[in-house]
């Protein structure tokens, strides 16, 4: 009978390696799949940001025809941000009392307030003001449902004058320079999350923020670089190589300094070996050798380094064919947006490996279903890009009758 109870228990207990504390008995860590998420999304809507910003705040016009679908995309993945956290809360409902009783040295509790700020006090007015001259033409020349949908979102600001467009451009462009320490702002706070706990040796770095902002960059960008070749390919379109080109060159540069912040990161580590070096290269040899050196540093790192470093050498870029190009981008853009979400899976699963008394590490097997499980990961991951579809018929339907062509001040020469 005793053998009976004690083999219950064991098969009950979480597996542990080394030395833990009879507290650190937990079935599972406190963050799943849900938190990996919330930074991953978080991170595609302010990378997404930053790549329309390169048409209307710095002017590279080379990049104009992904405007309008990069800005749709950090819409439509922004309104997705909050959800894994509310659905990790258990009670949804309990995040109004963030909003009701303000708590000022949380950070995640300042998340609604950035969040807040990042989506009405810039994205959504930027995006009225860049369409409101196509709101007005398409509430005037479209029927039924749509038609009334257009003439809610003009909200009765019909004047489409020359002052009138002048000034939504200037606005526009206002917006854009406030849009862009706003979206390091939403995304580096999250690193500062993580950042700030010093009793976890994984987490507790100074770099965390910038890391975090890098990696945002780099997924946000790969995603922009994803979604026009899906869309183009779905409408099938030509695409423009030259704004392909312009994207792959600024993907490439931004995962250079990801990579060079992470190397630096690493190599910071292993010079210094303070005290819990010895679990941090055990974890990175056994129980993230996947994820963190396959996943991250392997596929998602070097193997796009080399084919995206490749099309900026001017000659082979020159002769390497269109549809080789094409492919290479795509698939950089693809390893990119994997290696990243293994980073995010690194810092939040792998942070919680650790016993605290830094001589151990706990296992972890996530289900499939269940509100942690693969199938909920899944359902979030998709929810943006089903957002974004109907943002695209809404607002890029090629069946849309045209309000004619205006150049915005900020992105004439």
């Amino acid at each position: 009978m005793t053998n009976a109870v004690t083999n219950i228990v064991v098969e009950l207990m979480p597996h542990f390696e080394g030395y833990v504390y009879p507290n650190e008995a937990t079935p599972q860590p406190l963050w799943s799949i849900l938190i990996v998420l919330y930074p991953y999304i978080t991170g595609l809507v302010a990378g997404a940001f930053i790549m329309a910003s390169l048409v209307r705040v710095f002017r590279v016009k080379a990049l104009e025809p992904v405007y309008r679908l990069s800005m749709l995309t950090a819409f439509a993945f922004l309104l997705c941000a909050p959800l894994p956290l509310l659905f990790h809360l258990g009670h949804p409902e309990r995040c109004l009392e963030v909003m009701m009783t303000p708590h000022l040295t949380s950070p995640m509790a300042i998340f609604g307030f950035v969040y807040a700020w990042y989506l009405m006090a810039v994205l959504l007015l930027e995006l009225w003001f860049d369409y409101r001259r196509d709101l007005v033409a398409w509430a005037e020349q479209t029927s039924g449902f749509k038609g009334m949908l257009y003439r809610l979102f003009t909200v009765g600001v019909t004047d489409v004058s020359e002052p009138a467009l002048k000034l939504d451009a200037k606005i526009g462009q206002f917006l854009s320079v406030v849009g862009i320490p706003s979206a390091f702002l939403l995304h580096g706070y999250v690193g500062f999350i993580f950042g700030s706990v010093k009793a976890n040796p994984w987490w507790g770095n100074v770099l965390m923020p910038i890391i975090f902002i890098m990696s945002a960059m780099v997924s946000g960008i790969a995603l922009c670089v994803f979604n026009y070749m899906v869309l183009s390919w779905i409408r099938r379109r030509s695409i423009d190589m030259k704004c392909l080109d312009v994207m792959g060159m600024f993907l490439f540069y931004a995962l250079v300094m990801d990579a060079a912040i992470e190397g630096l990161d690493w190599i910071h580590r292993v010079y210094s070996a303070e005290e819990g070096f010895k679990i941090m290269e055990y974890m990175a040899k056994e129980k993230l050798f996947y994820t963190l050196n396959l996943g991250q540093a392997l596929m998602g790192t070097l193997v796009p380094l080399l084919l995206l470093g490749s099309l900026q050498i001017r000659a082979l870029r020159q002769r390497a064919p269109e549809w080789l190009r094409r492919r290479l981008y795509f698939i950089g853009s693809v390893l990119i947006l994997i290696g990243v979400l293994a980073m995010r899976w690194n810092v939040v699963i792998g942070g919680q490996f650790f016993s605290k008394s830094l001589r151990g590490v706990m296992s972890y097997k996530m289900e499939f279903a269940g509100l942690e499980g693969w199938f909920m990961g899944g359902l979030m991951l998709a929810l943006p890009f089903i957002i974004l579809t109907v943002l695209i018929k809404l607002f890029l339907s090629e069946k849309l009758p045209s309000a004619g062509h205006y150049e915005p001040a900020s992105l004439k020469p």
